[in-house]
C-alpha cells in the first residue's frame, strides 16, 4: 500500500514515509453465509502530509495486489488470478484523497477514489484511531491510524461467485508514518 499525500497548505504540511514494517491493508467478507474470512496485502508505503493547524491533508495509497495473503498458497493464485485481482495486469490497488473530515485535531473520515482493477470509485474511509507522537524508536515525530470501508467488490470487476461469497467486503487499514 502505497500512502501519498499532498495538502492544500504545503508549506505547513509535515511529510510522513508510511513505515511498511507496520502498515497492513486487510479485507473481510462472508463466506458462503457461514463465516467471516479475512486476508491482507502485505507490501503497502507510501506517504502523508498534514497539515494539523488548517486541518488539511491528502492521502495516496498504493496496495500491492500480488501480496495478497489469506493463509492459503492455492487461493492467494485465485485471488491474483485474472477471476479476481488480475494481479498481473492490475498490480497496484489504489486509494488517492480529496478530502480529511477533522473533528477537532482528531481525524475522522477520508474521501477519496479506490482504484481496483483499473476501476476507479470514490470511497470513504471511517478512521477509528489516530494520533501523532514522537517516537523513541526513530527520534522521530510519527503519526498511526486504523480506519475501514465497505465497498460491493463488483463494483470493481471482482463479483466472482456473488451471492454466494458477499458482494460486500469490507476494506481496512493499520498504518504508521514516520515524519521525513
Amino acid at each position: 500500500m502505497t500512502l501519498a499525500a499532498s495538502a492544500a497548505g504545503a508549506s505547513a504540511a509535515d511529510r510522513y514515509i508510511i513505515d511498511p514494517e507496520h502498515t497492513y491493508s486487510t479485507f473481510e467478507y462472508k463466506h458462503w453465509g457461514l463465516s467471516y474470512q479475512r486476508g491482507r496485502f502485505d507490501n503497502n508505503s507510501g506517504m502523508i502530509e498534514l497539515d494539523m493547524g488548517g486541518k488539511t491533508g491528502a492521502i495516496n495509497i498504493a496496495i500491492d495486489a500480488s501480496s495478497v495473503s489469506t493463509g492459503s498458497e492455492t487461493f492467494n493464485k485465485i485471488l491474483r488470478s485474472d477471476n479476481f485481482f488480475d494481479a498481473t495486469q492490475f498490480p497496484q490497488i489504489l486509494f488517492k484523497s480529496s478530502n480529511m473530515r477533522f473533528d477537532g485535531d482528531k481525524l475522522v473520515q477520508v474521501d477519496g477514489d479506490l482504484t481496483i482493477r483499473g476501476i476507479t470509485k470514490p470511497a470513504s474511509f471511517e478512521i477509528t484511531h489516530f494520533n501523532c507522537r514522537f517516537m523513541f524508536l526513530y527520534f522521530k515525530q510519527a503519526c498511526g491510524a486504523n480506519g475501514y470501508t465497505k465497498i460491493l467488490r463488483s463494483d470493481f470487476g471482482v463479483g466472482r461467485y456473488v451471492p454466494f461469497v458477499s458482494d460486500e467486503v469490507t476494506l481496512s487499514f493499520s498504518v504508521e508514518g514516520i515524519k521525513e
